[in-house]
């Protein structure tokens, strides 16, 4: 009996982990399309190429979200995802990137919803990954959820194809707009016209050999009328005036005068105009993320600052950035306080480059620029104790005053380049254009007024009491505000009038390759 009862118990032992291994198993699949999904690349080879695991997931959770039914066999879906598609054309993406499989088996269905699901992701957050070309650092590290997005325009979407890509289109307003005139813009016949000659500078009443060609490039565009194109070399009023037009509309310098600048905004060619429309429609995209219906908004190549309330532009300024070899960084982050009277510490990098030689060739420049020698701790140093030639670990820096290059405020927000917004004695470079003239930092113009924008009433009239003390006071916002640093070259207003920026950092050139690139 204790035998037979043994064998039994051997049994059950052997039996047990069959049966826990039992209650762990994953249930089968319900039907062909989950087995399909399951074994994508195997059961549907066409679609292997290029086949993510994330796309893999994104494909399971979206058929999930249908209960692992075929979603492009019921009537009038596949026409209207076609229809679609074809209107990504006017939001700069080729059609041709999202074609569509061909049959009816279930193969064909994953396939179509692979680029389904393409389209919308490209047109919700953009088709190139902006970290590889435009990074934009962020003071918030959260990710959002991507994928969850998508899924919610997606998954509903298949009952209204047109709306979920309305929805996944950016509503942000500088996309609205560019779009439309992208929309018109790309169905008209490139217009034609010749490239100026690099020459002397040229201003209105002077001669000059290049001055029919210029009449005739500015009538290409309607700056001027083709009756009043001149066969002479004389620089009119007439000329001048459609040239400073065409300067304002390219963010140049609005004086009449041909110079460098002006030339090679006019010899951009009617194919990288056009171009450009396409990829300020991507960035936008891009920026769609970051943007915040009440922030300040600073696009670096125009050099201007926007201030937005409840999605509404309330205030815009002109402002100076970072020259091509001390760019200004783009970044998202929130303005916290105020530097009132401030000092400046020289950072490293001015220094070394830009003042250590001015130090060395001439001993008083420091007393000249009220700089006073720190050692790396913040004590001061006298100045015959240095070897300008070996000074090693030492700061430079001037006090508040009207020739401090910070002039009396600067607005700081947290960012890892020490970067700010700050006032500038440097005021008469505002009106040039580009303005691309400070190490990294944004100069802005009328900076109290944006100043006026960021406090309350009682903490203005608090800042001006501070300042009058012209010592040196940081000043906490109790409304922080949110700041996006971003870089686009080209926009148009309600109205479809487009107003480009000069590239300043040279960035157009390496979307537009990446962009029109076969997927």
């Amino acid at each position: 009996m204790i035998k037979k009862h043994a064998c039994y118990l051997s049994i059950a032992l052997l039996v047990a982990p069959l049966v826990a291994w039992a209650d762990v198993l994953p249930d089968p699949p319900a039907n062909p399309l989950q087995q399909t999904l399951l074994q994508l690349p195997q059961a549907c080879p066409t679609l292997a190429p290029g086949l993510t695991p994330q796309t893999q997931a994104l494909l399971q959770a979206f058929y999930e979200g249908q209960n692992y039914q075929p979603v492009w066999a019921q009537e009038g879906r596949l026409t209207a995802l076609q229809a679609a598609l074809s209107q990504l054309a006017d939001d700069g993406l080729d059609p041709l990137n999202y074609r569509l499989p061909q049959g009816q088996d279930l193969c064909a269905d994953i396939g179509t919803s692979r680029q389904y699901l393409q389209a919308l992701q490209d047109l919700r957050f953009g088709r190139l990954a902006q970290n590889r070309f435009e990074p934009v650092w962020h003071a918030n590290t959260e990710e959002p959820d991507r994928q969850a997005e998508l899924l919610a325009i997606a998954g509903p979407g298949v009952q209204n194809v047109a709306g979920a890509f309305e929805l996944a289109r950016p509503a942000l307003a500088q996309y609205q707009d560019l779009r439309r005139v992208y929309a018109r813009e790309r169905q008209q016949p490139l217009p034609q016209w010749q490239s100026i000659p690099d020459g002397p500078l040229l201003r209105p009443g002077m001669q000059d050999a290049r001055v029919p060609a210029l009449a005739r490039r500015l009538a290409s565009e309607g700056y001027l009328s083709a009756q009043t194109q001149t066969d002479n070399n004389t620089y009119s009023n007439e000329l001048a005036s459609a040239v400073k037009s065409f300067q304002l509309d390219h963010s140049l310098q609005a004086d009449g005068v041909i110079g460098p600048g002006t030339v090679k905004e006019l010899n951009v060619s009617p194919a990288t105009r056009r171009e450009q429309l396409r990829i300020n429609l991507e960035r936008f995209r891009w920026m769609a993320r970051d943007f915040e219906p009440t922030s300040l908004l600073v696009n670096v190549p125009a050099a201007q600052l926007t201030v937005y309330q409840n999605g509404q532009p309330v205030w815009q300024t002109r402002t100076q950035v970072g020259r091509a070899d001390r760019q200004t960084p783009l970044l998202k982050s929130r303005v916290t306080r105020l530097t009132l009277n401030p000092t400046w510490t020289i950072p490293p990098t001015i220094f070394k480059e830009d003042k250590l030689p001015q130090i060395r060739r001439d001993p008083s420049f420091l007393s000249k620029h009220d700089l006073q020698v720190l050692d790396s701790s913040g004590q001061p140093l006298a100045v015959q104790s240095i070897d300008w030639d070996r000074p090693g670990n030492i700061l430079l820096r001037q006090g508040a005053g009207p020739r401090n290059p910070l002039g009396r405020i600067v607005i700081r927000f947290p960012n890892p380049f020490s970067v700010y917004l700050h006032d500038t004695p440097s005021q008469a470079l505002f009106s040039k254009g580009p303005r691309a003239f400070s190490s990294g930092c944004v100069r802005v113009e009328s900076v109290f007024q944006l100043r006026d924008l960021l406090v309350t009433p009682a903490e203005k009239a608090r800042t001006e009491e501070l300042l009058a003390t012209g010592r040196t006071t940081e000043f906490r916002l109790s409304n922080p505000v949110p700041i996006l640093m971003t870089y686009w070259t080209a926009h148009a207003d309600k109205n479809g009038k487009v107003v480009y920026s000069p590239d300043i950092y040279n960035r157009d050139p390496a979307l537009i390759s990446a962009l029109s690139a076969k997927r």
